[in-house]
């Protein structure tokens, strides 16, 4: 994992052009001015960074430890753009609003704290903005780290923007500093209640010992934790955010903790979650990340039966964390190319499978999940996106995984009581199948059409199907 578009873009604010015969001299006073005696600039940064922005809203969840099924926004979303196609995107999340999630750096968020104690929080401003038009319920992810608490130099304009410079962990002498900009992006946002702690382990890995560095992730985690409660106590925090990594049964690292026909789980993996959970300083949830594919991209046996994984590792995790309400904060089925681009499948076969993951994921007790939209700033096609781009005017469409997730989100929200319901014997090898008292979502996981009996229903499904029935 972690090959996601995580680019920041180039910088969206510039000094005003100065016209007139002093326009150079009043420059060379601007940058004199903004700049730290080390050569940091703080242009267009404030002191002020935790005071209130915007218009805070309510949200369904506020004071729930789990959101439902959203999706993360990720380098290009609909916040830029076309005024009609951003307003397109608003309206469809309107009718059906979903959890949001976004980063605090990266993803389309500039460095929020360029130099310690100057903010520029432009970027997340426009990006909670769009949640809260959107009738979202917010969710942040608090990653990454500014340049100045991983080694590199402070300063607007020196991010250091390498996917390697980004997935930098912060040096554990800034870990506090860290703790406290979590804070302040938390009094600047009140009406965010759910916080997530850093991504993936990015940065954690113990080289000398060949193993995550679960250690100072924890401290990490749990001076973020005490940050925020002391913020608001009844903000909810959520992690590890560790990624699920499963190999070949007879790999050298594979676990005997749990492992299925799809596999078996990184023992390395379990060391890290079972340290953080013994040693956490609280947790309101649990967030976990992954793939239904291997370590090596291989979906054993096929990449259908591959999801059950979702259910074994959910199940697993419950247990471990005493029943934590479980969220996975990405979960992919079809394995990426080398430039992390999943665009090998037709989008029909694309969204039975990821329709069955997040059948899988419910079964293994999840209540909360995040699609990693990976929107495209501009172009026609867009392999697995929610919506086309929005750089035109025409842009800002639902595409077929936009109904796929919005639909799910809707029909089956934390809480849901759901049943068991009849399937042709025929049938059960063929499709996979989740039901409350009021919908049932049934997926052909054949590249052929079929004729399926479904709660004493039958119809035909047109090959890799996603079916909707009413009961």
């Amino acid at each position: 994992m972690g090959r996601h578009g995580w680019n920041s873009g180039s910088r969206r604010w510039r000094l005003t052009a100065l016209l007139g015969v002093g326009a150079a001299a009043l420059a060379l006073i601007v940058t004199l001015i903004n700049t730290l005696p080390d050569g940091g600039s703080t242009a267009g940064t404030t002191r002020d960074g935790d005071k209130v922005h915007g218009s805070p809203t309510a949200t369904p969840y506020a004071t729930k430890p789990y959101v439902g099924w959203g999706f993360t926004h990720t380098q290009y979303s609909a916040d830029e753009g076309s005024g009609a196609a951003t307003e397109r995107v608003e309206g469809l999340l309107a009718k059906t609003p979903m959890p949001q999630d976004q980063a605090i750096m990266g993803w389309g968020a500039d460095n929020p704290e360029p130099v310690q104690g100057r903010y520029d929080f432009e970027d997340l401003d426009r990006r909670v903005d769009f949640i809260r038009k959107s009738d979202g319920t917010p969710v942040l992810t608090l990653c990454c780290a500014p340049d100045w608490m991983k080694g590199g130099k402070a300063g607007v304009g020196n991010t250091n923007w390498s996917q390697a410079a980004l997935e930098t962990a912060p040096e554990p002498g800034h870990y506090q500093d860290f703790a406290d900009l979590a804070a302040t992006v938390a009094k600047r946002y009140p009406d965010v209640t759910h916080f997530v702690v850093w991504n993936e382990f990015k940065g954690f890995w113990n080289d000398g010992e060949q193993r995550w560095d679960y250690e100072g992730y924890t401290k990490l985690y749990n001076l973020v934790y005490k940050a925020l409660k002391k913020v608001n106590p009844k903000i909810m925090v959520g992690g590890p955010y560790l990624g699920m990594d499963s190999v070949d049964p007879r790999d050298q690292d594979a676990s005997p903790a749990l492992k299925g026909s799809w596999g078996a789980l990184d023992q390395r993996v379990v060391d890290a979650f079972d340290y953080w959970n013994k040693n956490k300083a609280g947790a309101d949830f649990v967030v976990v990340d992954g793939s239904s594919y291997t370590r090596d991209d291989e979906s054993l046996p096929d990449a259908f039966t591959a999801t059950e994984k979702f259910t074994a590792v959910g199940e697993w995790v419950r247990e471990r964390t005493g029943g934590l309400p479980l969220w996975w904060a990405e979960y992919y089925v079809e394995p990426a190319d080398g430039n992390d681009d999943r665009k090998g499948w037709s989008e029909d076969r694309r969204v039975a499978t990821q329709a069955a993951g997040m059948i899988a994921l419910v079964k293994g007790g999840a209540s909360s999940g995040f699609y990693w939209n990976p929107e495209d700033g501009k172009g026609g096609d867009c392999a697995g996106c929610l919506w086309t781009p929005t750089d035109s005017s025409s842009g800002g469409e639902a595409l077929p995984m936009y109904d796929l997730v919005s639909r799910f989100g809707a029909a089956f929200p934390p809480g849901t009581k759901y049943e068991t319901v009849s399937v042709a014997a025929d049938d059960v090898p063929n499709v996979r199948v989740l039901a409350s008292d009021k919908t049932i979502l049934v997926v052909n996981t054949l590249d052929r059409g079929i004729s399926a009996k479904v709660d004493g229903k039958r119809f035909d499904m047109g090959a890799y199907g996603v079916k909707w029935l009413k009961r």
